[in-house]
């Protein structure tokens, strides 16, 4: 069979559908996947196909930050929210005619079409367009429903999430409506997370149903259609494995600090600040640069400062991780078995933070917020004896690496045949 898979976004975005997409490749099938232009080189170190495909990556992503960030903070600045979304809504039509350019023949004769949740729309109105089914892979909760909002009651925060869902599409209606006239579909009379629904697309759940309880039950009337398989990941190696795996047998476990993609404002005070931190509590601390540079800052001998690492390698000998809350990064913790520390600085990352704080298994607090003393307390608060348990505890429910990525392949392949059947 042929699979295309259309994923944008950072590399948090793209690892989950590219790690589906190898093993799908490994059972025969023939595999393409559209990236953005600097992960190319990601999806061909999985020994993937690669296409390039849309532009300004950062521009619209810090947008769409923005307006989260004000929709979450202060949703009561109604002119501000519209102008955020006026923004968006402008770069989202300055690359939606050139991605569906690319992905258009690219999915020309796919038994099956896979994206994630950024411009899942675009890739709808694609299927739509060949009559070929759609694979939706949702990192973390995208469709509407009672509990990603846990201090509303379940029915108010499903109809909350579903009004914001049809006034976002409201707002980028314009654009949806040029790609339509641009592949010759009729103008949408709907959200598409609705006419993806309607179509009976696979909306498989790319994270553990233990991190938000009732959510399964509340959606069994979905008839299988929304299945759990948790976080995938390709688990490639890091540059800095042997040498991370070296310093940690040679003294006590330490606590893993990272803040993936972006940056800190400024990382000098930041690793001070982890520096004296860990000091005061007599603990080693192994800090993930990533996009940061912390190679002219000083520090002690307890702490590593280093590249890129395998999370999952590298988690079981810490006691405990520190990190934004990205999909990856949090599963990778849970998986582990260690206490959890998640200092957000998006909207999306708070989400995370608040189900780490509701599992009783770790704590959040916003990192522009944070200072030395905070970050002494909450160390202490998850370094505590029944965070430990409980970590330990949550770790028993967490689907692992390898079974999490057979089973969305299983789904894909089954949904695929069923439909080239049917």
């Amino acid at each position: 069979m042929k699979f295309a898979l259309a994923c944008w976004g950072s590399r948090g975005d793209v690892e989950p559908p590219a790690a589906v997409g190898r093993e799908l490749q490994r059972r025969g099938h023939d595999v393409c996947i559209a990236v953005p232009p600097f992960l190319v080189g990601l999806a061909e170190a999985a020994g993937l196909s690669a296409v390039a495909w849309g532009s300004d990556l950062m521009a619209l992503i810090q947008a769409q930050h923005r307006f989260r960030n004000c929709l979450f903070g202060s949703p009561w600045r109604i002119q501000e929210l519209i102008r955020l979304r006026r923004e968006i809504s402008e770069l989202n039509a300055q690359c939606q005619e050139e991605m569906t350019r690319t992905l258009t023949p690219l999915a020309d004769g796919a038994d099956l079409l896979i994206t994630v949740h950024n411009f899942e729309g675009l890739a709808a109105n694609v299927a739509e367009y060949h009559d070929i089914p759609l694979a939706a892979l949702h990192l973390f909760l995208v469709r509407a429903n009672g509990q990603f909002l846990p201090f509303l009651p379940a029915p108010l925060g499903n109809s909350a999430m579903t009004v914001y869902r049809w006034l976002s599409w409201r707002m980028s209606k314009k654009v949806d409506d040029a790609q339509r006239r641009q592949l010759g579909l009729a103008e949408a009379t709907g959200p598409w997370s609705r006419r993806i629904i309607d179509r009976g697309s696979l909306e498989i759940q790319a994270y553990d149903e233990v991190l938000f309880p009732g959510l399964a039950a509340e959606w069994a009337k979905f008839d299988g259609h929304r299945p759990f398989v948790g976080t995938l990941t390709l688990g490639l190696a890091g540059d800095a494995d042997d040498e991370v795996a070296s310093w940690i047998a040679a003294g006590t476990p330490p606590i893993f600090f990272g803040f993936g993609s972006f940056c800190v404002e400024s990382p000098a005070d930041t690793l001070t600040m982890i520096d004296a931190a860990c000091a005061q509590l007599g603990e080693r601390a192994l800090v993930c640069a990533d996009e940061n540079d912390f190679s002219s800052v000083p520090h002690g001998e307890h702490v590593k400062v280093v590249g890129t690492m395998n999370h999952g390698a590298v988690f079981p000998a810490c006691r405990a991780v520190v990190h934004r809350g990205s999909v990856g990064i949090t599963a990778a913790g849970l998986r582990a078995g260690v206490p959890t520390l998640i200092l957000w600085k998006l909207a999306q990352q708070l989400v995370w933070g608040v189900q780490v704080k509701r599992l009783k298994m770790g704590t959040a607090r916003r990192l522009s917020a944070t200072t030395e003393k905070s970050l002494i307390a909450d160390l202490r608060t998850i370094l505590a004896p029944q965070y430990v348990a409980r970590a330990r505890e949550i770790a028993t429910q967490m689907t692992r690496p390898a079974e999490s990525v057979a089973t969305a392949a299983d789904l894909v392949e089954n949904f695929a045949r069923l439909k080239h059947v049917g």
